[in-house]
């Protein structure tokens, strides 16, 4: 089973500052960093390193080849990149004193992506692939479409939340990664069991794993529903921590693995991933978690 990742690709600028910088406000930063970035760059690489084969889709801007080279390094797919004369997708980044992330994106060579562009990219799609989509690209409902034409599980990240994401297919969605923001934007509550209540009357066919941060996570189908607790670390830096669970979940999956042991594994990956610094380079590799 191989997983076709049609994705963001970012440069992230991520400034240290001692609060998150309000309206009006001119605060100085204590430190600038550069990291690569985008959520389907950070799920490809968490795919990668947990083990999966995974294929990336995305279209590059001239200032980002060295995105390319770090997906290339962690052994993904990159063959379906296509570059082009544009600025690359890139975000700010706040961290503050506690380890929080608040997120200004630019979508850049990211909504370059076209029907044609797709067709390409799943060309040799089969039939039970895995096709991951996240909200920072674009031509979602042509991908939704030609999944869904070719028989590919959709895993679907709606991140960041638009309410144009109501008008995709998404009973076609076989797994939903969302946070409590997403959550409660798409299924109608703030507490996370009325919020899988409804999610099961809305899409009794799929999959919910909704992460909470520091209170861990749950898992809900038609089967059975239950809570993942976290494990504690000090947190230094949450970005990518949704984007390690995401690919680690998958990537247990795609093994084999029960729903229970797939939970576990992300929440230990993401767990790491929050005690670095930065978006990709703080995701682990599988080889890292007994540790």
């Amino acid at each position: 089973m191989k997983i076709y990742n049609l994705g963001s690709l970012n440069i992230d600028y991520v400034y240290a500052v001692d609060h998150f910088v309000a309206a009006g406000e001119t605060l100085s930063s204590d430190r600038l960093d550069t990291f690569p970035g985008g959520k389907g760059l950070n799920q490809s690489i968490a795919l990668a390193r947990a083990g999966a084969t995974v294929i990336h889709g995305g279209i590059l801007g001239e200032n980002g080849a060295f995105l390319k080279e770090r997906l290339k390094a962690s052994l993904v797919d990159v063959s379906k990149i296509k570059t082009v004369k544009s600025s690359c997708g890139h975000a700010i980044i706040q961290v503050d004193k506690n380890g929080q992330n608040c997120i200004l994106l630019f979508a850049g060579s990211n909504h370059l992506i076209d029907d044609a562009y797709i067709d390409e990219f799943l060309k040799d799609a089969a039939k039970d692939d895995i096709l991951l989509l996240q909200n920072e690209i674009s031509g979602l409902a042509t991908a939704f479409d030609r999944a869904n034409l070719k028989k590919m599980q959709i895993a679907f990240n709606p991140s960041p939340y638009r309410d144009e994401l109501k008008q995709l297919p998404l009973n076609t969605v076989k797994w939903f990664f969302c946070n409590e923001i997403e959550g409660e934007a798409l299924f109608g509550s703030s507490d996370p069991k009325k919020m899988v209540e409804s999610f099961l009357s809305q899409y009794p066919e799929s999959v919910l794993i909704l992460t909470l941060g520091s209170a861990g996570s749950m898992y809900a189908d038609k089967e059975k529903t239950f809570f993942q607790p976290a494990f504690k670390v000090q947190a230094v830096d949450t970005t990518a921590a949704g984007d390690t669970f995401t690919g680690y979940f998958l990537s247990e999956i795609a093994k084999g693995s029960t729903p229970e042991k797939a939970m576990e594994t992300a929440t230990k990956a993401s767990s790491v991933t929050v005690s670095r610094k930065g978006a990709s380079d703080s995701i682990p590799y599988f080889s890292e978690l007994n540790d």
